[in-house]
């Protein structure tokens, strides 16, 4: 099978029909084999029953029903899970993206050699609430991810590799970030397409201002996890370490300092009755702790029953 059009939707029986029709018309346009999978995550309105008389009329759809709402992430990991086509396309289910864009972004992947191509609406049709946290957050991510070339993570237009999607795992807020975790999981050509962005037609966005706070929570995660999962002493132990040396160095001056007054004869001050003594102190235990954390978490690490699964690109 050529693609897999993986669609997550949650309350959009009005837009159905026609995505899934102009969908099939790109198709068989450029003679494709595909497939398109509708996720429903747990919609309150009349979208499983369109998405099954839409499977009476194309037999290429497949339907994902969810007992409830687990939001995108979860839909788009089930998606991959079922994809079978050689490039996996993703695009919201609002017609604010265009399957018109579909036979580039497959030549990207299939011809051109790219993991990963993400779209970049250049021209949004959004509000600035939503517009100007984008900005900063993508700012953001290209900073600590070390992926420069993408203006747009969260962009819902995107093509990968079937290897691609079969190789990580998304969950919580993670499907803004996916090409982070393609990144730590070895995939490297990672690259973007401008695509067009059109204006809503029906109902109204699902995602409110709190989705920011999520999406930040979820990259310091991404980020943690991505260098440090296996290791996790690398990340608490330093951090212990100088917490610890920090206050103990404090303390020895301060106690150096009162045997030095004494053996002077001069006035001195008792190292309790110094405010420096507890910071010092609140350093040391600071630092103990930070310590045995990444201790525990190394143990955790070490006895976990995926220690030692790693990527493996190829066999021969």
């Amino acid at each position: 099978m050529d693609i897999s059009v993986v669609i997550p939707l949650y309350n959009e029986a009005e837009s159905l029909p026609e995505l899934t029709e102009w969908i099939r018309r790109v198709m068989e346009q450029h003679s494709f084999s595909y497939e398109i999978i509708l996720v429903d995550d747990g919609s309150k309105d009349t979208s499983w029953q369109v998405i099954m008389d839409l499977k009476k009329e194309n037999e290429q759809i497949t339907g994902v029903k969810f007992r409830r709402n687990y939001g995108k992430s979860a839909a788009l990991n089930v998606g991959f899970a079922a994809a079978q086509g050689d490039v996996v396309i993703t695009m919201d289910a609002d017609l604010q993206d265009s399957p018109d864009e579909i036979p580039a972004l497959y030549d990207r992947v299939k011809n051109q050699g790219a993991d990963l191509v993400s779209g970049w609406k250049q021209k949004r049709y959004d509000p600035p609430t939503k517009t100007i946290p984008t900005k900063l957050f993508n700012s953001v991510t290209r900073s600590m991810s070390g992926i420069h070339n993408l203006h747009d993570f969260n962009c819902g237009l995107k093509a990968y590799h079937k290897d691609v999607v079969k190789s990580i795992e998304v969950y919580g807020e993670m499907h803004r970030y996916i090409p982070v975790l393609a990144k730590w999981a070895g995939f490297t050509a990672i690259q973007e397409q401008v695509v067009q962005h059109y204006p809503r037609k029906y109902g109204t966005t699902k995602f409110g201002p709190g989705r920011f706070i999520k999406g930040f929570l979820d990259l310091l995660s991404i980020f943690f996890v991505g260098k440090f999962s296996k290791r996790p002493m690398h990340f608490f132990g330093p951090i212990g370490v100088i917490s610890f040396m920090i206050g103990f160095f404090i303390t020895f001056y301060l106690i150096c300092e009162k045997l030095m007054s004494i053996a002077e004869g001069t006035a001195y001050r008792n190292v309790t009755d110094q405010p420096l003594f507890f910071l010092s102190l609140l350093a040391i235990l600071i630092g103990t702790q930070l310590f045995l954390t990444g201790f525990v978490a190394e143990l955790i690490a070490r006895n976990s029953s995926e220690r030692n699964k790693y990527q493996i690109e190829r066999v021969v």
